[in-house]
């Protein structure tokens, strides 16, 4: 019996990149029969791949020096062609077909994009077809990133209602210290909202990705948080993924225990929304403490002091305490301009209704 039913997967450049920075197709195919070995037991598998960037940079040799935003698009939209066409090869030896999707951070940023999105993966599952998702870092540049796949996977994950998320990584999880110094183990078991793992945690970035072991850890227990059972596990260990699904695995790994209340799939959406906020709404005490107490509370226009910036109705709006501190993120019922005029007055509709709020 397996444990989890639906999965996303996400495979990180160090997993599938070698030494000299050339794509490791021996660990690909293993990684595709262990899939496809799942797929074939009913299980629903997404997978977000990182290794164009890698995939390309092997590929093709630049006559003259290209600055990192150049060199990251010439070399994605080569190696994002050999990486598909690796994985439809792959796949195809199963007899299972496999899709490509491209996304970008802004296509998460608006309701709309983020539901016709999540259409097409339905689509794809439902046909017993596997998505392979990754950035379209032709057109992502900067500010528009995400941090890294990580990120990616852990909004994937939150809007597919996946039983678990699987980052593989290159190392067996998250130690409590430096992993090459002798003594410190894998952290087997984190609670949701428990632990502060930034003393632990290396900040250095991997070889070939763009994130690095504390931005799993933050991604994770924000996914954990939404109800979602978090691993993260070393992609580099044969038979890894039917050893995590195993009904009593003793695989050694970190998991991030999910919380018990279920999350709204709007709340899901919003609380990865924070990077895409088009403004912020300021609130004086009385609101943030009644937005604080357990009883559900909505941001209504009496409490709030002040406006920032230039958002529509639907927007993400940052929500800020008196002292400028985030204390969440919501979906905005008026348009800044609106809500500007009706600062302070009673007996309004909320400005972010609590259905489409999300406190830090």
């Amino acid at each position: 019996m397996l444990r989890f039913k639906k999965i996303a997967v996400k495979i990180g450049s160090n997993v599938l990149t070698r030494k000299d920075g050339t794509l490791d197709i021996t660990r690909m195919s293993a990684l595709v029969d262990q899939v496809a070995d799942l797929h074939k037991q009913g299980v629903e598998v997404v997978l977000i791949s990182s290794g164009a960037v890698a995939s390309g940079r092997s590929e093709i040799k630049v006559s003259k020096k290209l600055d990192a935003v150049s060199a990251r698009q010439l070399y994605s939209a080569v190696g994002q062609a050999k990486l598909i066409n690796r994985y439809y090869e792959l796949f195809r030896e199963h007899r299972i077909s496999c899709g490509q999707v491209l996304t970008t951070k802004e296509n998460f940023g608006s309701r709309t994009h983020y539901l016709n999105q999540k259409h097409c993966m339905e689509v794809m599952l439902e046909n017993k077809v596997i998505p392979i998702v990754n950035e379209n870092d032709t057109i992502s540049v900067t500010e528009l990133m995400f941090t890294d796949n990580d990120e990616l996977s852990g909004l994937i994950a939150a809007m597919m209602g996946m039983d678990a998320l699987i980052i593989l990584s290159n190392i067996d999880g998250i130690y409590n210290g430096n992993p090459s110094e002798p003594g410190t183990h894998v952290i087997r078991e984190i609670e949701a909202g428990k632990q502060d793992l930034s003393e632990y945690v290396q900040v250095t970035k991997s070889q070939f990705g763009r994130g690095g072991m504390l931005t799993k850890s933050v991604i994770a227990q924000k996914v954990a948080d939404e109800g979602i059972t978090v691993l993260i596990a070393n992609g580099k260990r044969d038979n890894i993924l039917p050893e995590l699904l195993a009904k009593e695995s003793k695989t050694v790994c970190t998991r991030f225990i999910p919380a018990e209340k279920p999350v709204s799939s709007v709340k899901k959406w919003i609380a990865h929304s924070e990077g895409f906020a088009k403004g912020e709404v300021h609130v004086n005490k009385g609101a943030e403490e009644a937005l604080l107490l357990p009883k559900a509370s909505s941001v209504l226009l009496v409490g709030v002091i002040k406006i920032v910036g230039n958002f529509e109705k639907d927007d993400i709006v940052k929500i800020m305490n008196e002292e400028g501190m985030q204390i969440g993120v919501g979906c905005a019922g008026y348009s800044s301009r609106e809500a500007s005029k009706l600062i302070g007055k009673r007996d309004q509709k909320p400005l972010i209704h609590y259905d489409y709020l999300y406190l830090d």
